[in-house]
C-alpha cells in the first residue's frame, strides 16, 4: 500500500523491522536500510538501473535479505514544492513495485538530500570517483534519515 504521508506510513509498519531508503536517479538506486529500532540509517547499495524488473527484483532481495518493514522513495520535489516529471517517475515506480510486495511504500520530500550528501563527502575528502560511487546512497541514508527522525518525534508526541 502506498502513503503520501508518513503518519499513515508509520501506523502501517509492522514493529521491530528495518526499513530501507531509495534515492531513485536516472542511471542508479541509492539504497539505504535503518537499524531495527528505526534510528539510524546507513548507506548499503548503489544499484546501476537496467530494467524495472532486475531493479525491483534486486531490491526486494534486499528486502528479505534484511527483514524490512517498510519502503521509503526519495521524492524529488522542484525548489517550490510542486511536482515535476522526476515525482511522476518516482510515484509510477512505486505503484509498479506496490504490484510486486506487501510492504508500506512512504514518499519522503528529498530535497537537497544529494547536495547534503556531496557536502558531507566534500568534508571527507572523498576523492572525485569515490564521491561520484557512493553519492546516490549516501543520498538514500539522508533520505531514510529524515524519515527516521520524524518517527521518533511522532512517537514521542503520541
Amino acid at each position: 500500500m502506498i502513503f503520501d504521508e508518513i503518519e499513515a506510513f508509520a501506523a502501517a509498519l509492522p514493529a521491530h523491522r528495518a526499513l530501507i531508503g531509495l534515492d531513485l536517479g536516472e542511471k542508479t538506486i541509492g539504497v539505504a536500510i535503518s537499524d531495527g529500532l528505526l534510528s539510524v540509517a546507513s548507506p548499503f547499495e548503489t544499484i546501476r538501473r537496467r530494467k524495472f524488473g532486475l531493479d525491483a527484483a534486486r531490491l526486494l532481495d534486499i528486502v528479505a535479505e534484511r527483514n524490512v518493514g517498510g519502503i521509503i522513495l526519495g521524492l524529488p520535489r522542484n525548489m517550490d514544492g510542486s511536482e515535476g516529471p522526476r515525482c511522476q517517475s518516482t510515484r509510477a515506480f512505486a505503484r509498479n513495485l506496490e504490484r510486486l510486495t506487501d510492504l508500506p511504500i512512504g514518499f519522503w520530500d528529498e530535497r537537497l538530500s544529494t547536495v547534503a550528501a556531496e557536502k558531507a563527502l566534500l568534508e571527507a575528502d572523498a576523492t572525485r570517483k569515490r564521491r561520484a560511487e557512493v553519492i546516490d546512497n549516501i543520498a538514500a541514508s539522508y533520505i531514510l534519515q529524515g524519515v527516521l527522525d520524524r518517527l521518533s518525534h511522532l512517537r514521542a508526541s503520541s
